[in-house]
């Protein structure tokens, strides 16, 4: 029987024009004041973490129930429309009171992704939502994007904490995703030092990318990193041991468990805690301790067929590394199928029609797929 898991948090409507497949080195190549840009259809997909993460593990074969909360408005029934094709709608939450959130995603060929978005109802999420008996037999609670959430980042994070502490309380593991952060935000003035300080004894796997975290933990190391990709992509200028590895000894001396750094193309950093702190996971994972335990490293990435998109490649590859752990796959496993989901992922414009069953991406890896050259630890 395959172990139940909740998907919760952030979930939108995500409408991505498509861009002239030129790849271009800078976003005033082709955004430009006055200038036409032909372009092709609108792709009309879910977003977030709720629909990207939840229905890839619904789609790899785990026992999924998404959770997220939608406005009673034409956004939220084309919301609920796409994921009933999945069977995937009935968890969600309806309200009155508030709109659908919606990003219009702009995906140019050679740029990293920029996101013009409304959070919507997403702002009043909170741990009432959830359903009491939603949480019985629940192995995994994993939520998504609490900093595009305003419930979750104000009175100092405080929603933050309660629903991951209920979560554990319930007998569920939990895990943790973030989402950048728009500086001049209210979310960016928010003390997310302080959030995580206080909510990380009770996250089991934390995955957040490089760079919400940097900005989150260390705001002057963030501005020199932004300074060295002199506007490009900041990931392309890390260094594991410099830049990386600072961040995590911060996240692990909070109470994280298991830890995991997406730093963009090049690849994953990892590192779990010791046995007795894994023995605190919950317990219906199943999860190996012994063998998880202890372990530090960099996956780097495997390399795309094609690059047309980068929608949802964090949150799938995220997906393929929790279904894989549930599954009872040992974590270099995890981590090798999570990069091949990945890479898999941006080779398509949506964040799940390249998603791929884990034999057909162990039989790519067996047959020697290329990886990314990075350093390593």
């Amino acid at each position: 029987m395959k172990k139940k898991v909740i998907a919760a948090g952030h979930i939108c409507l995500d409408i991505t024009p498509v861009f002239p497949e030129k790849t271009v080195s800078a976003v005033t190549d082709i955004l430009l004041p006055g200038k036409l840009i032909q372009m092709g259809d609108a792709r009309i997909h879910t977003g977030g973490a709720v629909a990207n993460t939840g229905l890839a593990m619904k789609l790899l074969g785990a026992d999924v129930s998404l959770m997220g909360k939608i406005g009673k408005d034409t956004f939220g029934e084309i919301v609920v429309s796409l994921l009933s094709k999945y069977d995937a709608d009935a968890g969600m939450i309806r309200t009155d009171q508030a709109s659908t959130s919606y990003s219009v995603v702009l995906a140019i060929p050679g740029i990293d992704r920029i996101f013009l978005h409304n959070p919507g109802a997403n702002d009043t999420f909170c741990a009432e939502d959830i359903p009491e008996e939603a949480w019985q037999d629940t192995a995994l609670f994993h939520f998504g994007y609490p900093p595009l959430m305003r419930s979750m980042y104000v009175n100092g994070g405080m929603e933050t904490v309660r629903i991951m502490k209920k979560a554990k309380e319930m007998g569920c593991a939990t895990s943790l995703d973030m989402a950048a952060v728009d500086s001049e935000s209210e979310a960016g003035k928010a003390d997310w030092k302080e959030i995580l300080r206080n909510t990380l004894p009770y996250v089991d796997f934390f995955v957040p990318s490089a760079e919400e975290l940097c900005y989150m933990l260390d705001q002057e190391r963030f501005a020199l990193w932004q300074e060295r990709a002199k506007g490009g992509d900041i990931t392309e200028i890390l260094n594991v041991e410099e830049d990386i590895r600072p961040l995590a000894e911060q996240c692990m001396a909070y109470g994280a468990k298991i830890l995991l750094i997406k730093c963009g193309a090049a690849g994953m950093y990892y590192r779990t805690a010791s046995e007795p702190v894994l023995s605190e996971v919950g317990k219906r994972t199943e999860l190996d301790t012994a063998g998880w335990a202890g372990q530090e490293g960099f996956e780097a990435s495997y390399v795309p067929e094609r690059v047309l998109s980068a929608a949802g490649a964090g949150d799938t590859s995220i997906a393929a590394f929790l279904t894989a752990m549930l599954d009872g796959y040992p974590l270099k496993n995890c981590l090798q199928l999570a990069e091949a989901t990945g890479a898999s992922c941006v080779e398509v414009y949506d964040a799940l029609s390249g998603i791929k069953p884990f034999p057909k991406l162990q039989e790519k890896i067996s047959a020697g797929w290329k990886k990314n050259g990075v350093q390593r630890i």
